[in-house]
């Protein structure tokens, strides 16, 4: 019987603590910080385009894209990465085909210099960056669409490059739809 109350005490407690006192304090926490709560939405024209945590598709040659996602993207319906395996054929297949794609419409460039993550999605599938490295590799192609200078180009990535948090936890990045805002802004000057 005493096993019994000890096992009864813990589950109760547990769902007390778990099932309301944490989704109280992360509801009290969104509620001192009702922006980032929201996603951090992006605004255009007075009108939301995105948001600065949510990966977005980008497949304009004129645009640069960022990391390929296992749910297209669509964060209502799923979110998460395939779970395939590194031998799967269907792993396989996706990344050939990306990397396809990117030789297509990056002509210019190598396939030796195509970053990793540019072939392959996210655990989330909704990832919102990419590294400079992977900004900087698609800048002959949006130079070409857009008739810009490629040094501006690398330039204006340089200027978006978010650095590690507290410069110690993560990595350098960029923003992909923070990244063709600035460019359209620059393009239209």
């Amino acid at each position: 019987m005493k096993t019994l109350k000890n096992i009864l005490g813990l589950h109760f407690s547990t769902v007390i603590l778990f099932g309301l006192c944490y989704p109280l304090f992360i509801w009290g926490i969104g509620l001192l910080f009702p922006s980032e709560a929201n996603g951090l939405p992006l605004m255009k024209d007075g009108n939301i385009i995105g948001f600065e945590n949510e990966g977005q598709k980008f497949t304009d040659p004129k645009y640069f894209w960022g990391r390929p996602s296992a749910s297209d993207y669509d964060a209502n319906a799923n979110s998460g990465g395939t779970n395939l395996g590194p031998t799967n054929p269907a792993l396989l297949d996706a990344v050939k085909s990306r990397l396809d794609t990117l030789l297509k419409y990056n002509p210019k460039v190598n396939k030796s210099d195509i970053p990793i993550e540019m072939i392959t999605s996210s655990g989330s599938g909704l990832d919102p960056h990419v590294s400079p490295q992977g900004a900087y590799f698609q800048v002959p192609r949006i130079a070409g669409v857009r008739h810009l200078d490629e040094n501006a180009l690398r330039k204006l990535i340089t200027a978006n490059i978010e650095k590690p948090l507290f410069g110690l936890f993560g990595t350098e990045r960029v923003n992909v739809l923070k990244l063709n805002l600035a460019l359209d802004k620059y393009d239209h000057k």
